[in-house]
């Protein structure tokens, strides 16, 4: 059965920082892309960061370049969403997205950004 578990959002103050996780499971999780996509409410669900399958190659949304960084750990099945400076705007949930053969998501992360 394949599952992507994020973890980690929760409510921060502006400029804070939170990282989020995605554990996979149930695929090859070292032969597929990954990639990291919020939606804010009211708004189209946005991709944020994507990283290829051994890390070396990431992208992201010019709204967050500098201040998130996306990783991955291909030993613990595992993709990461270091976010810092967060602003009111980055408030959204945020959705870990598996791409290769198929495509796969997880069930999403709250993520507040308030004070």
């Amino acid at each position: 059965q394949v599952q992507l578990v994020e973890s980690g959002g929760g409510l921060v103050q502006p400029g804070g920082s939170l990282r989020l996780s995605c554990a996979a499971s149930g695929f090859t999780f070292s032969t597929y892309g990954m990639r990291w996509y919020r939606q804010a409410p009211g708004k189209e669900r946005e991709l944020v960061a994507t990283i290829g399958r051994y890390g070396h190659i990431t992208n992201y949304a010019d709204s967050v370049k500098g201040r998130f960084t996306i990783s991955r750990d291909n030993a613990k099945n595992t993709v990461y969403l270091q976010m810092n400076s967060l602003k009111p705007e980055d408030t959204a949930v945020f959705y870990c997205n598996a791409q290769g053969a198929y495509t796969y998501w997880g069930q999403g992360t709250q993520v507040t950004v308030s004070s």
